[in-house]
């Protein structure tokens, strides 16, 4: 039997990622600045504030299983986080010591981390054809990425709580238009849901699979050298003098939007393993260009624009190709379940192990005798993902090998 999608479902789906991802670009990249100039907090108080979105992340897979899978419409789900998502967001400006600002955060990072879930689900629910049209649908994310950004520069907010009242305001946003989507009911009305199906540990048959394995521990340890990146980059860049940072690192999603665009064609002619192969080699040469960027002073610039460019192939390649590859090898039975577990390991397990670690480097490279504006030895902090990345590179070089048919085996190549 054909499926018929709703009317105008690519343009409705690609509108909701870009109020999710504005929503999201608004302040995720710029709070270290914030949280570092404003509130004065420290390297670990902020790698410790980055890691409240992946307990978020954590405990959304309970919340999916239980709540949203059984009792409500994903959409009507999806508006009610929004709402309740930009009401608290608005709030956290009021809150400027670490003990009160970490919970209000947390507590918004509960409400928002769902929706990633939720979104793709709902959007991989309705596409006809998943991996031709998620990738285009997925463009979106990253103009709002930007816009958000650019944005939040052009309100000279990148420091400051405006960030905040921005987020909020454009969540509410997000919440009302996601009421708008495509009714999608729950999957599990009057069933009885077991502990096993909410943490998505159907998935782990999966795992038995070495290739799987392979991946997952690939995706868990990639994530550790990725968090420095957003920990890091507006803290570097504001001790450098640079302003309008949001701005200037929102450069990176015209690079996400042409590799979005030509990622199908790529996926066809170098296969699953190659792409996420090109995809954790960009991470280290990002690292290692902002490494570089330390010592020579007069290509400074040039270098950093530069790992900011990379972003398309360090997140395209990496994951979004992890998605579509989940959808490929599991069965329709446990392929949410999968995904699920997937979001699991990339923004919860993986999230929170990156960003405290990222937080212990930063606290641990401060120098004694700052040089000038300059606080912190960015040169080994900058290297020491780099050489994560390389390991994880090498790991997954040797042992992945690509599906060979849909929630089949898996081949060399």
């Amino acid at each position: 039997m054909i499926r018929t999608p709703p009317p105008y479902l690519r343009v409705r789906l690609s509108a909701f990622m870009f109020l999710q991802y504005f929503t999201w670009g608004a302040w995720y990249v710029s709070m270290g600045a914030y949280l570092a100039n404003e509130l004065r907090f420290g390297g670990q108080q902020i790698g410790t504030a980055y890691s409240a979105f992946a307990v978020g992340s954590m405990i959304a897979p309970f919340f999916v299983g239980l709540i949203a899978d059984r009792y409500f419409a994903s959409e009507k789900m999806l508006g009610v986080l929004g709402l309740a998502g930009g009401l608290t967001m608005c709030a956290l400006p009021q809150l400027t010591t670490f003990g009160t600002f970490y919970p209000g955060l947390l507590l918004y990072c509960l409400l928002f981390a769902p929706t990633l879930a939720l979104g793709n689900s709902l959007s991989l629910h309705h596409l006809v054809d998943a991996k031709r049209d998620f990738p285009r649908v997925k463009v979106m994310s990253a103009v709002g990425w930007a816009a958000g950004g650019i944005t939040l520069s052009l309100l000279h907010g990148d420091r400051t709580a405006t960030q905040f009242y921005l987020a909020g305001s454009l969540s509410i946003a997000f919440g009302l238009f996601a009421l708008t989507l495509p009714h999608t009911p729950p999957k599990k009305v009057g069933d009885n849901v077991t502990f096993g199906e909410v943490l998505g540990l159907d998935a782990l048959a999966l795992l038995k699979r070495p290739s799987f394995a392979i991946f997952v521990a690939c995706m868990f340890l990639i994530c550790i050298p990725l968090y420095f990146y957003f920990v890091m980059m507006a803290i570097y860049l504001t001790e450098l003098g640079w302003s309008g940072i949001t701005a200037k690192l929102s450069v990176s999603q015209f690079s996400d939007i042409t590799f979005l665009y030509l990622l199908p064609i790529i996926l066809k002619r170098l296969g699953y393993k190659k792409t996420i192969v090109v995809g954790i080699l960009a991470w280290a040469t990002r690292y290692l260009f902002l490494a570089g960027s330390v010592s020579v002073v007069d290509y400074a610039a040039l270098l950093i624009f530069l790992a900011i460019l990379l972003h398309g192939v360090c997140y395209d390649f990496l994951f979004i190709t992890g998605q579509l590859y989940v959808d490929e090898v599991a069965n329709e039975r446990i392929r949410g379940a999968t995904q699920g577990f997937i979001a699991f390991i990339l923004w919860g397990v993986g999230a929170f192990v990156g960003t405290q670690l990222a937080g212990r480097v930063l606290a641990a490279n401060t120098l004694a005798v700052p040089e000038g504006t300059i606080l912190h030895d960015w040169s080994r902090i900058w290297l020491t993902p780099a050489l994560g990345a390389v390991a994880v590179l090498v790991i997954f070089a040797i042992y992945f090998r690509n599906p060979d048919a849909k929630g089949g085996g898996t081949k060399h190549g």
